[in-house]
């Protein structure tokens, strides 16, 4: 890697997002010297990454850094002597995200991007683009490392780590670093003290043991986390947490994350749900209003910083922490991160070749996965039901399986019967046909 600075890729680079990732090199580049950011994106993407180039070029204007911000609309040219790629993309854009929640709402059925019969899809039509990328990154930027927080980021980092020789892909997800910073308030102490023990797989994880400058603190914590005021939940932009049972958590003895409300708070999930899908307010569609804002926004020529109002938007820190993990790679920190890595042991009883989402110390080598033994009894069955979905979804997304594809959501726990899993995927299947040529094209 050059020590003069580094050549980033983000593939995806006309997100919404980027504005918060051109931030976090600019606050990071006294020790991550940036010396190139190419933002790739496809010609039907055009306007956006012109509007947000644009921005990203004022934002290292305004504070006089040598980094150069290049637009492309050639990823193979983009990629060549990369040292970097994140990759931040969503495949059928907005339009495609909307139609994984409404259709399976439809059925009575939580539509969500990332869990259930819309996070399946949303698998379905990413991971055979990231498998192309990668093996423009084999042959263009062999050494680079992809930070991939393309959701639904642990299938997309396993379908890479099974499936390509390519091993330096790990997988990045916020909801690690909100659950620090809610831990952090509870416990009354600054986030920088703060590390976690997690179980689990990428938005299906556990905290089973939480630190304060090295000393476990979870006897305490867990105490305060059963009686929760509704309010002092963990929170996420884009659906509201509800409190756990004192009994529940106590039992449980490890803390959720948000996104298990979906699998806890099932009926009550849904019950919102099914109201949004009435009103026309799905998160998609709330989403894709919120946008439209952050572009006029981007769009002003005085703008030269990131607007508060991308706070907004659900994904808000991932791109921090892609920085952060970045920053942490280059510079061999050694610190704690959450990532989506190789096993390889770090849960004994899931397979060593499946990713997990863990605490790893970060190196210069990666990230190195911190050991935590076998799953806690209390959650490991639903953990390996999790994996196991998994791995049927990322097949089924290779092949081009209809029947993998029905037998994976009939496991997973948010689908109520095999008749409705077999409805909910062929109107999905119908519906996103034109990113789905591995189904089709036979």
């Amino acid at each position: 890697m050059n020590k003069d600075g580094v050549k980033i890729v983000t593939i995806g680079g006309g997100s919404s997002y980027t504005p918060e990732l051109v931030e976090g090199f600019i606050k990071r580049y006294d020790h991550l010297p940036v010396r190139e950011l190419w933002l790739v994106d496809i010609e039907a993407g055009r306007e956006k990454l012109e509007t947000v180039g644009a921005l990203a070029k004022r934002m290292v204007k305004k504070v006089g850094l040598p980094m150069k911000v290049i637009l492309s609309y050639d990823r193979r040219e983009a990629l060549k002597d990369a040292d970097f790629v994140t990759t931040q993309m969503r495949i059928g854009r907005l339009p495609a995200r909307v139609l994984d929640e409404r259709i399976p709402l439809s059925h009575g059925l939580i539509g969500q991007e990332t869990n259930g019969a819309g996070g399946m899809f949303k698998a379905f039509r990413t991971i055979p683009v990231i498998l192309d990328i990668v093996k423009d990154i084999e042959e263009l930027c062999p050494n680079a490392w992809l930070i991939n927080f393309t959701n639904p980021a642990g299938m997309v980092t396993e379908a890479i780590l099974r499936y390509t020789n390519f091993k330096k892909a790990i997988g990045l997800c916020n909801v690690p670093v909100n659950m620090v910073a809610g831990f952090a308030k509870m416990l009354n102490v600054d986030e920088s003290q703060v590390t976690m023990e997690v179980q689990g797989v990428n938005h299906f994880i556990f905290a089973t043991d939480v630190f304060v400058d090295g000393v476990s603190r979870f006897d305490e914590l867990l105490h305060k986390y059963a009686y929760l005021k509704p309010e002092d939940t963990i929170q996420m932009k884009n659906f509201v947490s509800l409190p756990y049972s004192p009994s529940f958590i106590k039992g449980l003895k490890a803390i959720p994350c948000p996104y298990h409300n979906y699998y806890f708070f099932t009926k009550e999930q849904l019950e919102e749900e099914l109201e949004q899908l009435k009103t026309g307010t799905v998160r998609g569609e709330v989403v894709s209003k919120t946008e439209e804002e952050l572009f006029e926004l981007y769009s002003h020529e005085e703008l030269q910083e990131k607007p508060e109002q991308l706070a907004m938007r659900g994904g808000a820190k991932y791109s921090d922490a892609a920085c952060n993990l970045i920053a942490s790679i280059y510079t061999n920190k050694g610190d704690i991160q959450y990532v989506d890595v190789r096993n390889n042991g770090a849960i004994a009883d899931l397979p060593m070749d499946s990713a997990v989402e863990v605490a790893c110390r970060i190196t210069a080598d990666g990230p190195q996965p911190i050991a935590t033994g076998d799953l806690r009894l209390p959650i490991s069955g639903y953990v390996h039901m999790m994996k196991t979905f998994e791995r049927l979804v990322i097949e089924a997304a290779i092949k081009g399986d209809r029947d993998l594809a029905v037998t994976a959501l009939n496991m997973n726990p948010l689908c109520p019967s095999d008749e409705i899993a077999n409805i909910v995927i062929d109107e999905l299947l119908e519906a996103h046909k034109d990113y789905l040529p591995q189904f089709f094209n036979k």
